[in-house]
């Protein structure tokens, strides 16, 4: 349970209350009419408690929501867009509940409501570029909360998906914001299994052919000491690059896209401690001078 959301929606009932009961202390709830607008202490009370009793109810929503916990990234999505919604919710109720009170009149508020959404529809050209765009982006069900996706050279798993932005986090905690109007040629990489690549040297003294003969059943074992991370045993796919001072042999392996950077270098360590025990080294930087 999130303890902060917890903390501000009690902080939020706390503070409707305390201004509820001020107004009832001192006979603030009665009407004062002065005219179609006017600002009395009744009615200053009465916008403070409905701002605080909004968002008293908006966080407690969204702690009850956090209590539903999936492995879905469907459903984490749907939860994640609810959650995101709220927010907008809130204020949206938070500005009409003031205007009704200040104004007193039904038309005043969709009145308020019309010149907002005015000035959404000539300033925010953005904004609804980012709604519509994200709209469609859940329509086609393009990527989940919970998937790895590669947009503009950003790689890293979706950890949020609001009204207007995604929010992305890559292995190293970094989180970025990106406006759904700029979800551009995205990459799901979860939909498929990837492959996990080894690039290995060895000398040019080795023999290659003898080595060849043993790396299927060292790459079987392997596996058998991987399976919780590798789909399938590695597959030796041949001689990758005659080097300078080394022949690169070239392994891969099938595994989940979460995994693809830990298996990589689980593949190099098992290989390096396997071709050690049958007496293959790394090879060191070696240069020839010939001198007439």
């Amino acid at each position: 349970m999130n303890k902060k959301r917890v903390t501000k929606a009690i902080v939020c009932l706390i503070l409707a209350v305390l201004f509820f009961g001020l107004g009832s202390i001192t006979k603030a709830w009665e009407i004062v009419d002065f005219s179609n607008f006017s600002l009395s202490l009744a009615k200053v009370i009465k916008c403070l408690v409905i701002a605080f009793a909004v968002l008293f109810a908006e966080n407690l929503i969204i702690v009850i929501l956090d209590l539903f916990k999936t492995e879905d990234h469907r459903k984490k999505t749907v939860l994640s867009l609810v959650k995101n919604l709220m927010r907008y919710i809130a204020v949206i109720a938070i500005i009409c509940g003031i205007i009704a009170t200040l104004f007193e009149s039904a038309g005043s508020v969709f009145a308020g409501l019309g010149i907002l959404a005015l000035i959404i529809g000539f300033g925010a050209e953005s904004l609804i570029s980012d709604v519509v765009t994200g709209a469609f982006i859940l329509v086609d069900n393009q990527f989940n909360v919970g998937d790895i996706i590669e947009v503009g050279g950003f790689r890293g798993t979706v950890t949020e998906i609001g009204i207007r932005t995604t929010s992305i986090s890559d292995p190293g905690g970094n989180i970025k914001i990106i406006n759904h109007s700029d979800m551009k040629n995205v990459l799901n990489r979860s939909d498929n299994n990837s492959k996990a690549v080894c690039s290995f040297p060895i000398p040019y003294e080795t023999d290659l052919e003898a080595l060849e003969k043993k790396l299927p059943a060292m790459l079987e074992e392997i596996y058998e000491e991987r399976k919780d991370k590798m789909k399938a045993a590695p597959i030796y796919l041949g001689v990758d690059e005659l080097g300078g001072s080394a022949v690169v042999l070239k392994f891969v392996a099938e595994v989940n896209e979460a995994d693809i950077y830990s298996v990589g270098r689980m593949l190099n360590r098992d290989l390096f401690l396997k071709m050690r025990a049958i007496g293959v080294e790394c090879p060191f930087t070696q240069m020839d001078i010939h001198q007439k």
